[in-house]
């Protein structure tokens, strides 16, 4: 199993890296768009919705069509509103539940954060509009706050964080993956001032306490996108959103913790 999954992750770095350092926009879209439509089928299936590849195929669409159009370049409305959706919508039902997946909600809902996919891909493609680094660094807040939870967890994990969503997670690995994030992102300004990274830019714009305040929310948004497709799997009974990537399980197991931040930090990159 172990094998199994260094094996993927190295053949998605192998796709992910070349991408991003060839500077191809067209290479950006064709594989974004593949990954955005196995992301849609996984949500469809995790919803109960019936015909998922029909229903992935129409996000699909609509995102082939705002990247054509490069919509993309002022979608200030789509992240704003993604980010209400998770402040409002999404953040409040790991605490009240969800809807039956026979119940009309769960057909709204399913929309819902299907406009989440949407704005955490379309935001992709803005970040990487600005440079491959930006969209990088944003990318590896949240693979270090990830990191930083699991050995934090591991070693001094008590207190779960949320047990009926998912028993693994403990307040101390959160708490753990946040400081690691700070320290990572401390280092990368004083070492690395003039990189065009956006821990940098958070402190060239807003100073050491605008950098903390900000990856403060960005980190609690990570945790919260991950506890909702938690949360999405377990109604569904479901251990992974699919088996696309042997060892990982599906696309929405990879990026759920994106999904959240992404549009997030295009709009904080608008507000610097």
């Amino acid at each position: 199993m172990l094998k199994t999954r260094v094996v993927t992750a190295l053949v998605l770095l192998g796709i992910l890296l070349p991408v991003l350092y060839s500077r191809s926009f067209l290479a950006l879209i064709l594989v974004a768009t593949v990954f955005f439509a196995a992301a849609a089928w996984e949500s469809a299936r995790l919803f109960g919705l019936a015909r998922p590849v029909f229903v992935a195929a129409i996000w699909t669409a609509v995102f082939a069509v705002i990247v054509y159009q490069g919509v993309f370049a002022k979608a200030t409305l789509l992240f704003s509103l993604c980010v209400a959706i998770w402040a409002v919508r999404l953040a409040p039902m790991l605490k009240l539940g969800l809807p039956a997946l026979a119940n009309v909600g769960n057909r709204l809902l399913a929309g819902v954060y299907g406009i989440t996919i949407l704005g955490c891909f379309i935001a992709v493609i803005a970040l990487f509009a600005h440079s491959p680094l930006y969209l990088l660094s944003v990318m590896a807040i949240v693979w270090v706050a990830d990191i930083g939870a699991y050995f934090a967890g591991r070693a001094f994990g008590r207190r779960k964080l949320a047990p009926s969503i998912s028993p693994g997670k403990s307040w101390e690995g959160a708490i753990g993956g946040w400081l690691a994030v700070l320290v990572v992102s401390a280092i990368l300004i004083v070492a690395w001032p003039a990189t065009d990274t956006f821990a940098v830019r958070l402190h060239q714009g807003w100073g050491w306490s605008g950098v903390t305040a900000m990856l403060t929310l960005i980190v609690a948004a990570s945790i919260i996108g991950d506890l909702f497709e938690s949360q999405l799997k377990r109604r569904a009974g479901m251990k992974d959103s699919s088996a696309l990537l042997p060892g990982h399980g599906g696309v929405l197991d990879r990026i759920d913790s994106l999904i959240p931040v992404l549009p997030l930090a295009v709009l904080s990159g608008s507000w610097l």
